[in-house]
């Protein structure tokens, strides 16, 4: 079983202007690098033409981070991304993503200004983001049939159920992350369809 730990409950994004350059900061969830890489696209997407999109992310527990990672996207290296990740770091916050976006207002700042401007913007949208705790999920081993697949899909969507691995053979195996309280309730309902459920031993 996870232990729990804040993680933000919203998206939230705040602008930082340093000598007419713009830092617009962009704090989210995030638990695995391709949801990480996939609201990063999103904001190149809103604001195509920003020079530097630098990021961070770290995922678990934000006292041993599970994993954790920054990008200085063609800034000066160590001036963004490891800022932005020493704030996060210094944060009780878990599966987080926070994405920089530099709009250059032709005024050089140097490695030190843009140090500063990256951790204040970061700052700035950590202090804006809103958070929860995390919901604490029992990790469970699953067997079924390639039939049943989308119906277990389907139930854990609407369940909060994460899908961490999955494997195909004979026939599909899964290890699934539950929310405590759905636990019974779909140790039910995959018996009735005929699936084999385990739980993991932490």
């Amino acid at each position: 079983m996870t232990s729990t730990y804040p993680v933000p409950s919203s998206s939230c994004e705040v602008c930082h202007e340093v000598k007419k350059s713009r830092f617009i900061a962009f704090a989210a969830y995030a638990d695995t690098r391709e949801q990480a890489m996939a609201l990063l696209a999103e904001r190149k997407g809103k604001y195509p033409d920003a020079r530097h999109h630098c990021w961070a992310y770290q995922f678990g527990n934000p006292k041993s981070a599970a994993s954790a990672a920054m990008s200085d996207d063609g800034e000066p290296s160590g001036t963004a991304g490891k800022p932005i990740l020493n704030v996060l770091q210094h944060k009780d916050v878990g599966d987080v993503m926070i994405i920089v976006s530099r709009y250059f207002g032709g005024i050089k700042l140097g490695a030190g200004g843009l140090v500063r401007a990256y951790s204040a913007a970061a700052q700035m949208a950590m202090d804006a983001l809103k958070t929860e705790q995390q919901v604490a999920r029992r990790m469970l081993n699953l067997t079924c049939d390639f039939s049943h697949e989308q119906l277990i899909r389907h139930w854990l969507s609407q369940h909060d159920g994460l899908i961490e691995q999955i494997n195909y053979g004979n026939q599909v195996s899964m290890a699934i992350a539950l929310p405590d309280h759905h636990c019974q309730p779909f140790d039910e309902y995959v018996a009735n369809i005929g699936c084999s459920l385990t739980p993991v031993e932490s």
